[in-house]
């Protein structure tokens, strides 16, 4: 667990099981031809947001699965912000979703797979350790990789196929 300026005490006891509402989630999109990426966002031990991956049928390209659950979970609470929150998503988030992380001031992101191309968190950068950023997010990748990245190679096994 990497960390910014302020020690936290953090539960894990619960990471799988959100991660597994998240892979739930990334199947749904799945279903409807979305590339599978799902995520959830948690507050005081309740989900209140999810998404799955949608700009395609959204017709929107900010429609990653993180950006709808935040949407979600900001509504839930009627607030922009969502201190003490938890984010579990099934694949390394890119720099759109990363800034919208800090700017929703989420304290913590779990995911699953690493995103070689796009990910912002560690395979391609660190964005949450810059030092210009105003908000620090704890992170940890590797919950569950090993399924998060299945459902992927999946997909795109049966995308190349057709």
């Amino acid at each position: 667990m990497r960390q910014g300026r302020q020690p936290r005490i953090i539960d894990r006891s619960r990471d799988q099981e959100y991660m597994r509402e998240a892979l739930a989630l990334a199947a749904q999109g799945a279903a409807l031809g979305e590339v599978p990426v799902g995520a959830v966002l948690v507050q005081d031990g309740e989900i209140i947001g999810r998404g799955f991956n949608c700009p395609i049928s959204g017709s929107d390209p900010s429609a990653h699965a993180e950006m709808v659950a935040i949407r979600a979970a900001a509504a839930a609470a009627s607030n922009y912000r969502l201190p003490g929150s938890t984010l579990y998503v099934t694949l390394e988030p890119c720099s759109m979703c990363a800034g919208l992380i800090v700017h929703s001031r989420i304290a913590r992101v779990v995911y699953g797979a690493l995103e070689p191309k796009a990910g912002i968190v560690e395979s391609q950068g660190q964005f949450f350790t810059q030092g210009f950023l105003n908000h620090r997010v704890l992170f940890e990748g590797g919950v569950l990789a090993e399924e998060c990245g299945a459902i992927l190679s999946e997909f795109f096994k049966a995308r190349r196929a057709r």
